[in-house]
């Protein structure tokens, strides 16, 4: 006989004390949620990774280092806040710092980019498909009417055949004039006769 002291369903035990599967709920924050918009927060990086990849940067960061070493090279020992026999600590590590927060904010903005990128690659082969389906049903269409194009009859087409009627009709008159010199072929001698008859 089975043991009836086990539990039937292993997993119930683990649901109640909160397995993997079960979301944590109800626990509190110290601080609040940190969220960002990221489209904001992207914009805002986007700019500033542009400024810093612009001449004008480059121009101010140099006078600032260079306003600095000289203040604390020259300037009176009292007046100097970073020592020079300390190797410009201070400048070491705000210039540090500045490429530690650089290449994540230079990264996020390149990532941007490319999902503009692929976005716009995207559009551009839909694009490119629906100018491809047009032109294939366009060179369809433009087949159709070649083919019932050359079942319909052309202008010169047409003009060739009633020049060549025109031409049979003037060669039968003339046929009729040199047989019936009298006119008896004419079509009002054959109503006067009939009249006369």
């Amino acid at each position: 006989m089975a043991d009836t002291g086990a539990p039937k369903n292993p997993n119930k035990k683990a649901a109640a004390k909160g397995g993997l599967d079960t979301p944590l709920s109800g626990r509190q924050r110290i601080l609040p949620k940190f969220s960002p918009d990221p489209d904001a927060f992207g914009h805002a990086t986007e700019g500033f990774a542009r400024f810093m990849g612009t001449p004008q940067f480059l121009v101010y960061m140099t006078v600032f280092v260079v306003i600095w070493l000289v203040w604390n090279t020259w300037a009176p020992a009292e007046w100097q806040f970073d020592s020079r026999l300390l190797g410009y600590t201070l400048l070491t590590l705000m210039l540090s710092l500045q490429a530690s927060y650089a290449a994540p904010l230079l990264l996020l903005a390149q990532n941007r980019q490319d999902d503009r990128d692929r976005v716009s690659l995207q559009q551009d082969r839909q694009q490119a498909a629906r100018n491809l389906a047009d032109t294939e049903y366009l060179t369809r269409e433009l087949a159709s009417l070649r083919i019932a194009l050359r079942e319909v009859a052309t202008r010169d087409y047409v003009r060739a055949e009633l020049r060549t009627l025109l031409e049979d009709m003037l060669e039968a008159q003339e046929e009729l004039r040199t047989h019936d010199p009298a006119g008896s072929g004419s079509h009002e001698s054959r109503v006067r006769r009939s009249r006369k008859s």
